[in-house]
């Protein structure tokens, strides 16, 4: 009854507005199955999880390799190398912060990736030097200063796997986008996946066991439901402009703050918290606001 009302763009905007969405809510929820599993009695190491991951995503791509009949082609074999590395350590860090702290905390933390990413850009570029992302970036940062620091003022060691899953995050999607210049999607996750589980597998064997049934449902939704936020976030991102899914990609800090009392019993974010939250959240917004009025301000005018 309601075909042919709304323009084709807007529906598949729409649809791309629910793919970005989804795909943050399935990251949240694979981190929150990690805390179901510990509140359910089970010990499933944190190492078992991010093979679970690598190993269940690299079964994916080589399903849909084999359907479509595409070739790999590595042309800079450093760039696939380190993405599949950094990415690797990157996961392991989140899934061990979420272990040792709470799921919310784990996840705010990790969206802080962004920013290092303008911080490490703006060392390593004189061109993306400039005081307002210094601004953005120091005010960001005190929000990452409340979240780690509670009323209580003790600091939560087992957090800083969260901050330090952002900051390699950061590298791992700076040589992302180096290794996009001449790799396809496919490729680069072939090598992700394969490469990560092979490096879990070896550096992490004395932990490696069989699960159990029990183990092996927990291991399974945590994977399927993270790959599935990787698929529609791809999806996503064809949709919809960069700046509308940066903001919406980020709305998994306000997922994790709010679900977290409810689904896991998380403590609730004091106020300080929130305010670090927004903080993080208003920097991540606005660094991708500058870095695409900045970029299309390149490209309509040429010098």
């Amino acid at each position: 009854m309601f075909n042919g009302m709304l323009p084709r763009m807007d529906r598949k905007s729409t649809l791309g507005y629910l793919a970005v969405f989804g795909s943050a809510f399935c990251f949240y929820m694979s981190t929150v199955v990690i805390k179901w599993s510990a509140m359910a009695g089970l010990h499933i190491r944190t190492s078992m999880f991010t093979l679970a991951r690598f190993g269940f995503g690299f079964l994916v791509v080589c399903i849909i390799i084999s359907l479509g009949r595409y070739k790999i082609r590595v042309v800079k074999k450093r760039f696939l190398v380190g993405r599949a590395l950094l990415n690797t350590l990157a996961v392991f860090c989140f899934f061990k912060g979420v272990a040792q702290t709470s799921v919310a905390q784990a996840n705010i933390l990790n969206m802080t990736f962004p920013l290092f990413i303008a911080l490490f850009s703006w060392i390593l570029f004189k061109s993306q030097r400039d005081l307002g992302t210094v601004m953005i970036v120091l005010v960001a940062f005190a929000g990452v200063f409340m979240i780690l620091m509670p009323a209580d003022t003790h600091f939560p060691i087992g957090a800083l796997w969260g901050l330090a899953s952002g900051f390699i995050a950061a590298f791992a999607i700076i040589i992302l986008n180096m290794a996009r210049q001449d790799h396809d999607t496919l490729t680069i996750l072939f090598f992700m996946f394969g490469l990560g589980g092979i490096v879990v597998f070896c550096l992490f064997f004395h932990e490696m066991q069989l699960p159990n049934s029990h183990e092996m449902v927990y291991l399974f939704w945590c994977s399927a439901i993270a790959i599935a936020g990787q698929f529609l976030l791809t999806q996503g991102f064809k949709y919809v402009s960069a700046i509308e899914g940066g903001i919406i990609a980020s709305t998994r800090i306000f997922l994790a703050a709010i679900l977290g009392p409810f689904l896991v019993m998380d403590p609730a974010l004091s106020f300080a918290g929130w305010v670090g939250a927004f903080l993080i959240f208003a920097g991540n917004v606005l660094l991708t606001v500058k870095k695409v009025r900045k970029f299309t301000g390149r490209t309509s005018n040429p010098s």
